[in-house]
């Protein structure tokens, strides 16, 4: 194995451009491996859970018993129509500024097809949150599919207005 430094020395004399180049790739493929390496072994001894490396970028992820809290306020929302399923509906729902509360799973894979959502909930000071699996959330939706994604939307008069204020009280706390 070659060390970071082996690799931007210089050759004898002065390197020409293309050998500066290839150094450089070389440099930053040994970065990128060390550093997945770092990760890896820092995620397999330092924590008992078995979270993944994807599921560590999934913050803030909610406790057990917020979970099932969350979990059973989709499960009311979606009997009150105040509910909408998947990434591209919570994205519209965003956009359209009648969310109240963005729910996503932490078990995405890969998970980027959902990062897009806790940059928007900040943009439109929407709180979001993380819940472990995409199945348990696809069945709180009221689907037979894992639901990556949903949004709580906002109802004028709704009996559900108290409870989601009080929920989204939780969910800026743990994110602090």
């Amino acid at each position: 194995h070659r060390t970071s430094t082996d690799l931007l020395s210089h050759h004898q004399g002065e390197p020409t451009q293309g050998t500066l180049h290839y150094n450089i790739g070389k440099f930053l493929e040994l970065l990128i491996v060390n550093c997945g390496q770092l990760i890896v072994s820092r995620r397999h001894h330092s924590t008992p859970t078995s979270l993944t490396m994807s599921e560590s970028a999934a913050w803030p992820l909610a406790d057990d018993a917020l979970q099932q809290e969350l979990l059973d306020m989709v499960q009311q929302c979606q009997h009150y129509r105040q509910l909408k399923k998947g990434a591209n509906e919570a994205t519209k729902t965003l956009n359209r500024g009648v969310s109240e509360l963005i729910i996503l799973a932490a078990d995405t894979n890969p998970l980027s097809i959902v990062l897009h959502l806790p940059l928007l909930s900040e943009d439109k000071n929407v709180p979001y949150v993380y819940v472990k699996s995409k199945t348990a959330l696809g069945r709180a939706c009221g689907v037979s599919r894992a639901v990556i994604a949903c949004s709580i939307t906002s109802n004028e008069g709704s009996e559900l207005a108290g409870p989601i204020r009080a929920l989204k009280d939780k969910i800026e706390r743990l994110a602090i």
